[in-house]
C-alpha cells in the first residue's frame, strides 16, 4: 500500500526507562511503566542471602524437634530462594540489548519466571499437603519452644525480605511474585509460632500436620493471581490493568481517524506493553507531529510504552489485516 506510513512510539529514556516519569491507574496491575528491574538487585542479594542462612536453620531444627510443619517451611522458603534466583535472572535478562534474532531483547524472561515461580509453587505446596495427611495418620512428639523460636526468626526473615520488594510490586508481577512469597512466608511462619505455642501447653500433636495444611492454603490463595497473570502474558494477552476496549475508544476519538483495524496490545515484559494497530484517515496523511502525539497519549493514559502506528489514507483501501478476528 503506497500510501501507508508506519510510527513507532518510542520510550523518551531511549531504553524503556523513560516510563519512570508517569504514575497513571492503567498501570498499576500491568506491565506499561518500567518500575523495576534497575533497583531491585540489591534486594534481591539480601532475599537470597538471608532465606539461604534460615532455610538452614530451620531444616536442622525441624529434624531436631521432629516437626514437620518446620520442615514444610523450610522446603517452601527453599523453593523462595529458588524463586528469587529465577526473578533476579529474568531481570538481569531483561536488560539485555535485542539483537537481530531477539527483536525486543529478553524482556520477556521477566513473564517466564513469574509464570515459572507459581507453576513451581504450586508443585512444591502438593507435597507439603502429601506429607502433612501422613502425619495425620502417624503423629508424632513436636518440641514445641523450638518451633516457636525458629519459626520466630523466619517472621523477621521475610518480613525484611517482602519489605525489600514491596515497593515494585504494583508495577511489576515478576518483582510481586517475590513479593508475595515473602510476605505469605511471614504469615506462616506466625502460624508455626501459634502452633508451637498451643502444642507447648496441651500436647495436641496432631496440630502441627494441620498447620502444615494451613501453610498449603495461604501459599495457593497467594499464588493463585500470580499463575494466571503470568499465564496470560504469557499468551500475549492484553495485560490486566489495560482496558482494550478503552484504548480501542481513545483511538476511533482521534481527530480524522474514521476507523480503525488490526489492533493488538501485548506485553513485551512485565513492566512494557506495546500496541500496533491501522487507523484509516482520508483526510490524508496528518504527519509525524499526530503520531508522537498519540503515542504519547496512549503511553501516558494506558501506559502502553512501545506503539506502532500505521495509516491508511482511503475507506477503499482492502487491506488484509482489517477483520478484527484476522491476525
Amino acid at each position: 500500500m503506497a500510501n501507508d506510513h508506519e510510527h513507532h512510539g518510542h520510550d523518551h529514556g531511549g531504553d524503556g526507562h523513560g516510563d519512570h516519569a508517569h504514575d497513571h491507574a492503567g498501570n498499576q496491575h500491568g506491565p506499561g511503566h518500567a518500575h523495576a528491574p534497575a533497583s531491585f538487585g540489591k534486594a534481591f542479594a539480601i532475599g537470597i542471602a538471608l532465606n539461604v542462612g534460615f532455610v538452614a536453620i530451620e531444616a536442622t531444627y525441624g529434624v531436631l524437634a521432629n516437626s514437620v510443619a518446620l520442615l514444610a517451611d523450610a522446603g517452601h522458603n527453599l523453593s523462595d530462594v529458588l524463586g528469587l534466583v529465577v526473578a533476579w535472572a529474568a531481570t538481569v535478562l531483561a536488560k539485555r540489548a535485542p539483537t537481530s534474532r531477539y527483536t525486543y531483547g529478553m524482556k520477556g524472561s521477566s513473564i517466564l519466571a513469574a509464570l515459572f515461580n507459581a507453576v513451581f509453587l504450586l508443585v512444591a505446596v502438593g507435597a507439603i499437603a502429601w506429607e502433612a495427611i501422613q502425619r495425620f495418620g502417624e503423629p508424632a512428639p513436636v518440641a514445641g519452644k523450638t518451633v516457636m523460636i525458629v519459626a520466630a526468626i523466619g517472621i523477621a526473615v521475610n518480613g525484611v525480605t517482602a519489605w525489600l520488594f514491596a515497593s515494585g510490586a504494583k508495577g511489576d508481577i515478576n518483582i510481586k511474585g517475590a513479593f508475595l512469597h515473602m510476605a505469605a512466608d511471614a504469615a506462616v511462619s506466625a502460624g508455626v509460632v501459634l502452633a508451637g505455642l498451643v502444642i507447648l501447653y496441651t500436647g495436641w500433636t496432631w496440630l502441627d500436620p494441620l498447620v502444615s495444611l494451613g501453610i498449603v492454603a495461604v501459599i495457593v490463595w497467594s499464588t493463585w493471581g500470580l499463575l494466571r497473570d503470568s499465564l496470560t502474558l504469557s499468551l500475549a494477552a492484553v495485560p490486566p490493568g489495560i482496558d482494550p476496549d478503552a484504548v480501542r475508544r481513545h483511538l476511533q476519538g482521534l481527530p480524522g481517524v474514521v476507523a480503525i483495524h488490526d489492533l493488538h496490545i501485548w506485553p513485551m515484559s512485565t513492566t512494557e506493553t506495546a500496541l500496533t494497530s491501522h487507523l484509516v484517515i482520508p483526510a490524508g496523511h496528518p504527519g509525524d507531529d499526530f503520531l508522537m502525539r498519540v503515542a504519547s497519549q496512549l503511553k501516558e493514559t494506558f501506559g502502553i510504552g512501545h506503539t506502532t502506528l500505521q495509516v491508511e489514507t482511503s475507506t477503499e483501501t482492502a487491506c488484509a489485516l482489517a477483520p478484527d478476528n484476522v491476525v
